[in-house]
């Protein structure tokens, strides 16, 4: 086991940097909720305009994605894919999905939506990883 955490150490780094980033998303969400006296589980309305709006879609989003990435990255490490590629997967996942927060908290949507569709690159490169290593 442990030279299984030492192969893989950088993509471990990797999921905690995305489980970092989920907690953040999520901090903020929480924290606009509250700074807009959001009701909790009343209906944020679907308005771009609106950051607690942007934050929300931001954490729901990245829940749609992770478990892909959750899957990819055990498959790669279970079935010794190549670490270094695995790894490079991994930060590209985190590197687009912190882009895609930042641009959909800053509403920014050309840019926001390039760093999903890479994000999800990502992801395919993580399951080829693993599919041809």
């Amino acid at each position: 086991m442990e030279l299984l955490i030492e192969t893989y150490n950088t993509s471990i780094m990797a999921f905690a940097a995305v489980a970092s980033l989920m907690l953040l998303q999520l901090v903020v969400a929480d924290v606009l909720g509250i700074m807009n006296k959001h009701v909790p589980g009343t209906k944020i309305p679907d308005d771009h305009s609106n950051v607690l709006f942007r934050a929300a879609r931001t954490v729901s989003n990245t829940n749609e994605s992770i478990a892909i990435f959750i899957c990819g990255l055990l498959f790669n490490i279970l079935s010794g894919a190549s670490p270094d590629y695995t790894a490079h997967a991994s930060w590209s996942y985190f590197s687009f999905r912190t882009i895609y927060a930042i641009c959909y908290y800053t509403n920014i949507p050309a840019l926001r939506s390039m760093s999903f569709g890479l994000s999800l690159l990502s992801l395919l490169a993580l399951l080829a990883v693993g599919v041809l290593t």
